[in-house]
């Protein structure tokens, strides 16, 4: 690293690195060599991963004491010969910068940074992320770490990417005393006045009213319990001190290493902690967004890689660089299901295929999750299958990775998502239902916060947006004026800000573009006798244009149309119910659907709006298939059934996997993929 021979290989990269990071496919493993720095075992392992046609390693991960181990006794020099190791066989590394968990060293010596339970029990640190981000001793410390960590890397040929994080969304959140003055103090620059804070949190409620800022307290433990204006600028404060310390992360890796990629692992929406990585996302200073890709081990079931799929949406909004899935499925995939869940991810924009795990692990919490490797060291037959799937996506990688041209945008709200906890349906679970919707037609649509975007769709789902602000607000009715199409359901724009009820005619903001007046909601389970008499023994009844479908909701909204059109209604109960509303404001149109998002009431909407709007297609398949087109000749294939599937076509094609001809359609076996170049 150190040795001058490297410069020239330095600034070259530097030069052309963006240009070809951004083009072809990566396939390799996450590795841990501070598990056993036997320098002959790791030279084995690396010639295993060469003859696997590996690119890409990723190290360093949940390893902060392998570097570090003692408060600033660095110990680089034993990896210094991974790395040359790794360069020498053209195997490129995404080097973690591991500032999670932080190590017991450092906890030992600064107590504040240990998590403690709503109940006042301060936690030793048992499991990883069992650190409070926010403390200011630990920032200093992860940070020098960082520091040390980028400076000896930065220029190493081997190189790809420093990995910033792991999983900042996981770990419990810490309601410390430190963390409650943290807060307070916060909660002073929010507002500025008790005034406002009061009027904010609504404290006349219950006698809660506060004197001085040195009285704010911590919110109870959990999402549902207690007041949830409170609950709201408690999660919008941790989320905030996270990211504003990966920002520090971030900031440090580009000052030592300019140029240099940065990736993550991003499960931001790990329901303990869950931030808003929008925030990250949109700063466009995290090069390449990643994750975890984990379906689960079934090959015949396939709501698995669909949940995964929707993981790489949520976490890429609309970023057009190349996602990297920096962990992939090993686990206990059964045979070929790595495979096939490999091939689903091209489709969404995907680049790596970096599999969880190279080794099954000697030791700790995962030493059952089976790895490439067998326990003793022996190739199994998932390295045989990442081997075939580097093979296959050698044939195929100058087409790649794919971009994707939505024309429809599905909104997020971090907000949304905490003031909804208490609902039957949260935002997620409505946003992924009508992300669901494009993924059973293979088309492509962008998860969007839309206080960032520029909304250049011609359709915005708006499903369960909760918090309604000013910004928000105004973009959604500029967004219908100027010739939009947007469709709000059920959830949405109930409070403000703050997180109070909108006082006002609901939805709150949006009333008038909409044209409807939304006074209260029922409850299906609660409806008197002569209503459920109505039910006919099934759940709802849905009618659209003539045509009725069943589907089942907790609740359902009362709309009063204010100028809107009924288009859609519930006519299985005592009465038929205005349910569905179109309302033409400006050059565009709003559409309400009273009920949380649901394929069996959209579906006949959105075919209709894709033929109005003239919004493309996805490719012509059978059901059971995923498809995109990846250019003007080329398109891409995945029956994810048990059943060989005919692929519709016209005149002559060529299978660029199997080196094939075809005239006219052809056919894809059970689970196997097609890469198809037209003539």
């Amino acid at each position: 690293m150190k040795n001058s021979r490297f410069l020239l290989l330095f600034i070259v990269t530097m030069f052309f690195g963006c240009v070809l990071q951004a083009q072809g496919l990566y396939v390799g493993t996450n590795y841990h060599p501070h598990d056993d720095k036997n320098i002959e075992k790791i030279k084995s392992d690396i010639q295993l991963m060469k003859a696997a046609g590996f690119t890409v390693v990723r190290m360093g991960h949940l390893a902060w004491d392998s570097y570090e181990p003692a408060e600033g006794q660095f110990d680089f020099e034993w990896f210094d010969k991974v790395m040359d190791m790794m360069n020498e066989a053209g195997i490129k590394v995404i080097l973690d910068i591991a500032v999670h968990p932080a190590p017991i060293w450092l906890h030992k010596k600064f107590p504040s940074i240990d998590v403690v339970s709503a109940t006042g029990n301060q936690l030793y640190p048992n499991h990883r992320y069992m650190d409070d981000a926010g403390d200011p001793n630990y920032q200093k410390y992860a940070l020098r770490y960082t520091d040390m960590l980028t400076k000896r890397y930065a220029k190493h040929p081997a190189l790809l990417a420093f990995g910033v994080d792991n999983e900042s969304g996981d770990g419990p959140i810490s309601y410390s005393e430190t963390v409650r003055l943290r807060f307070a103090e916060w909660l002073h620059k929010k507002y500025g006045t008790l005034e406002e804070l009061n009027t904010a949190w609504a404290t006349q409620r219950w006698s809660r009213r506060l004197n001085n800022f040195e009285e704010v307290g911590l919110p109870s433990e959990g999402q549902k319990n207690g007041a949830p204006e409170k609950i709201l600028d408690f999660r919008t404060f941790v989320s905030s001190e996270v990211n504003n310390f990966l920002f520090a992360v971030l900031d440090k890796v580009n000052s030592n290493a300019p140029g240099v990629l940065t990736n993550t692992n991003a499960w931001y929406y790990s329901p303990l902690k869950y931030i808003d990585w929008s925030e990250i996302a949109y700063s466009g200073k995290m090069a390449r967004e990643g994750c975890g890709f984990y379906p689960g081990s079934s090959l015949t079931t396939n709501w698995g890689v669909m949940n995964a799929a929707f993981g790489i949406s949520r976490i890429q909004f609309e970023s057009t660089n190349p996602f990297w899935c920096s962990e992939f499925t090993t686990m206990t995939a059964v045979p070929n299901s790595i495979r096939k869940s490999a091939y689903a991810t091209l489709m969404y924009g995907n680049q790596m295929v970096c599999g969880w795990t190279w080794q099954s692990m000697w030791g700790g919490e995962e030493q059952y999750l089976e790895g490439m490797l067998d326990w003793d060291g022996v190739p199994n037959r998932k390295y045989e299958e990442y081997k075939k799937i580097a093979s296959e996506f050698k044939k195929i990688e100058k087409y790649f990775p794919y971009k994707s041209q939505p024309e429809v945008g599905l909104a997020f709200s971090f907000p949304s998502q905490i003031a909804s906890s208490s609902f039957p349906e949260q935002q997620e679970n409505q946003l992924q239902a009508c992300w669901n919707l494009f993924y059973s037609r293979n088309m492509d649509a962008n998860v969007v916060e839309i206080s960032k975007s520029a909304l250049k769709y011609k359709v915005l789902f708006v499903p369960g947006i909760t918090v309604m602000d000013d910004l928000t607000a105004n973009k959604i009715r500029e967004f219908v004026k100027n010739g939009g199409t947007v469709i709000m359901t059920s959830n949405s724009a109930l409070v403000d800000a703050s997180g109070q009820v909108f006082k006002s005619t609901h939805p709150g903001k949006l009333s008038d573009v909409f044209g409807i007046r939304i006074g209260s909601f029922e409850e299906t389970e609660s409806m008197n006798e002569i209503s459920r008499k109505s039910y006919k023994g099934k759940a709802l009844e849905f009618t659209y244009k003539g045509k009725a479908v069943d589907m089942q909701s907790a609740r359902f909204d009362v709309i009063e149309p204010k100028g809107a059109e009924v288009i859609g209604s519930i006519t299985s109960l005592d009465k038929d119910y205005p349910i569905m509303t179109s309302n033409k404001y400006g050059k565009g149109r709003a559409i309400y659907v009273g009920l949380p998002a649901d394929a069996s009431v959209l579906n006949p909407l959105l075919d209709e709006l894709i033929a109005q709007l003239n919004i493309k297609k996805g490719p012509e398949v059978p059901s059971g298939v995923m498809a995109r087109q990846i250019d003007k000749t080329h398109f891409l294939y995945l029956n994810v059934t048990g059943e060989p599937k005919q692929i519709p076509m016209k005149g002559k094609s060529r299978s660029i996997l199997f080196d094939k001809d075809y005239n006219d359609s052809f056919t894809v076996a059970p689970y196997e993929p097609e890469f198809i170049e037209t003539k």
